[in-house]
């Protein structure tokens, strides 16, 4: 979603959007910047053409600019224009001001603004606070404890930072949405995501919900509203937000569907070694399984399917009932104590999820995150935290993080299961071997499919949507395909259980429908796959059994494990990004959709 970047330093407008630049994998429709001159003047630009547009305006400053901030909008409130780009500024072009997040009362505040004689110039939410702010300074408040009293009207949820451009001051604060605080030996950044600093900085500091952290010459000052306080704790830049992000394909996307068999290798030579023993469950303070009656995975999107193939895990190696809830609609969820929650997000900023997690009664049981970002809000909010080790994902729409999500889950539960004495011996041995052998399984899917997804695509360019089938385990994968082929391709994309079809979505196919099918060796597919065959319906078979493809038989392996045939995603994955560039989508910025969803 939105990202934030700001800067105290040297050419602090280069600084600023330089790192905002690390953010562009978020989604986004417009970006801007606001920097200080030297003569305390104000360079504001903003733009719809992208981060990169706004090099021109830095470098014909020459950047001696002081502080800057920078912003990258994911529209909410107020429709995609350059006026309603953030920085927004005061009435008096003095202050300016980013955020992420909703101010739900924004309609009030306005109202009383235009009554007090303030210009409020855009549709955006966000106008209201730089007002706010211009209010408090005006009557001798420096910038932080304008910020602080600011932030006392404000409801609703917020990562703000805001810039003086007299005085080249600096603050930020924070409720409910992320911001971190880090210095750059050159001078101090704040960010709403450690990946748009991290090549710049060792550690960093995250500001907690009403936090207000200002900078000056003097350097960072940290406090809350009403009151001092002191700087939280340094947290060290986690090793793989440096991985490298390159690639034979000019997208992120495809670089990072190929990167799958190295990302699920360095899971598992992570957490594998520690899954017999149960050292891994342990060492995330994870109550026995024992005393687990239930589990509960809670996701959205992507994350969610990783959550449900997660579950089979739980319920085929264990017997222990499992759910798997759509975090937007957790609201009215009953909770029944000893239950293990499994918060999945990428990002861990996820607002769906920290609001389902909000909804949880005490004795609920232990919320276990699994997340991309261990210094994460949800990670901060959980009682146990696990890193899916996946590295820096640019696309927006997600590839590798779901791979690592399923196994990275799949070896805590492993681990869990394998000394509690409820596991089914046999099941978990061939899941352990299953797991060994996902590397390879996943290279394998690529071979197999890397021309053959090509070939599909350019034959069915023209289909006007599409169906993606699945039995049991297997059908997880295919709501996975379905996801990505919309997400992309912006053509309509269903999944339903296989043995549902007779039951409505048959008729949804005519002669040349495209129909996906992930096999997962049930038997009872060559049934459905008849009944689609029998109404002219054209059937890709993804999975264990041969797939024929311009007369040419294709063989996947299939590793079998509890967690579904987590190969058959690869030539799905393959074959939406195929279809989109035919398209001219853009694979890794699609449209209205953004990485990480900051907003309920």
């Amino acid at each position: 979603m939105c990202g934030i970047t700001a800067f105290r330093g040297p050419s602090a407008a280069t600084h600023a959007r330089v790192a905002l630049a690390r953010l562009e994998y978020r989604g986004y429709d417009s970006a801007g910047i606001a920097a200080r001159r030297p003569d305390g003047t104000a360079m504001h630009v903003r733009t719809l053409d992208g981060v990169e547009a706004l090099a021109d305006a830095v470098e014909s400053d020459t950047d001696a600019t002081t502080a800057a901030i920078g912003h990258t909008r994911w529209a909410t409130h107020g429709g995609v224009s350059e006026r309603n780009a953030h920085p927004l500024e005061d009435c008096g072009g003095r202050l300016f001001v980013v955020h992420n997040g909703i101010v739900e009362n924004a309609g009030a505040l306005r109202d009383r603004l235009r009554s007090a004689g303030h210009r409020l110039a855009t549709d955006v939410d966000t106008e209201v606070i730089v007002h706010l702010l211009e209010e408090a300074v005006s009557v001798g408040m420096d910038l932080g404890e304008a910020l602080a009293d600011t932030a006392t009207h404000l409801v609703g949820s917020w990562a703000v930072v805001a810039l003086d451009s007299r005085t080249g001051a600096l603050a930020g604060t924070a409720h409910g949405s992320p911001l971190i605080l880090a210095d750059g030996g050159d001078g101090v950044y704040l960010a709403s995501d450690v990946g748009a600093v991290a090549p710049f900085v060792s550690a960093f500091r995250v500001l907690e919900d009403d936090d207000v952290v200002d900078i000056d010459a003097a350097g960072a000052h940290w406090h809350r509203s009403g009151g001092s306080d002191r700087p939280r704790g340094l947290w060290p830049v986690p090793e793989v937000a440096l991985l490298s992000r390159g690639g034979r394909h000019d997208d992120h996307m495809g670089n990072e569907i190929d990167e799958q068999p190295v990302v699920a290798r360095r899971v598992l030579d992570a957490l594998a070694p520690s899954i017999r023993d149960g050292a891994l469950w342990n060492r995330l303070g994870l109550p026995p399984v024992e005393e687990i009656d239930r589990v509960a995975v809670l996701g959205c999107g992507t994350s969610l399917h990783a959550g449900r193939a997660l579950a089979g895990v739980f319920a085929r190696v264990g017997r222990i009932p499992t759910r798997a809830l759509t975090a937007s609609e957790a609201a009215h969820e009953v909770w029944e104590p000893r239950t293990l929650v499994v918060a999945m997000s990428q990002s861990g900023e996820t607002a769906d999820v920290l609001r389902a997690l909000d909804g949880l009664p005490s004795g609920h049981g232990t919320v276990l995150a699994l997340t991309n970002n261990t210094a994460s809000s949800l990670a901060r909010r959980a009682d146990a935290v696990i890193d899916c080790l996946a590295g820096p994902e640019i696309g927006v729409a997600a590839t590798k993080t779901f791979v690592a999500q399923v196994l990275t889950g799949a070896c805590v539960a492993l681990s869990g299961l394998s000394v509690s004495g409820r596991a089914d011996a046999a099941v978990l041995d061939a899941d352990l071997s299953a797991l060994a052998a996902t590397p390879d399984a996943l290279s394998g899917a690529l071979h197999a499919w890397r021309d053959r997804a090509a070939d599909l695509a350019a034959d069915l360019v023209t289909a006007s949507g599409f169906l993606f089938l699945g039995r049991g385990a297997g059908l997880v994968y295919a709501a996975e395909g379905a996801l990505k082929l919309k997400e992309l391709s912006y053509r309509w994309a269903e999944h339903h259980a296989a043995g549902e079809l007779k039951h409505g979505p048959l008729a949804l196919v005519d002669a040349g429908t495209p129909v996906f099918v992930v096999d997962d060796g049930d038997p009872r597919l060559d049934v459905d796959i008849a009944e689609v065959e029998a109404r002219g319906g054209r059937v890709i078979r993804v999975g264990e059994r041969a797939l024929r493809v311009g007369g040419l038989s294709l063989q996947l392996p299939r590793t079998g494990p509890s967690w579904g045939p987590l190969e058959t995603v690869v030539p799905l994955q393959l074959f939406s990004r195929e279809l989109a560039l035919r398209l001219q989508r853009n694979v890794d910025k699609p449209r209205n959709l953004a990485k990480s969803v900051t907003v309920a």
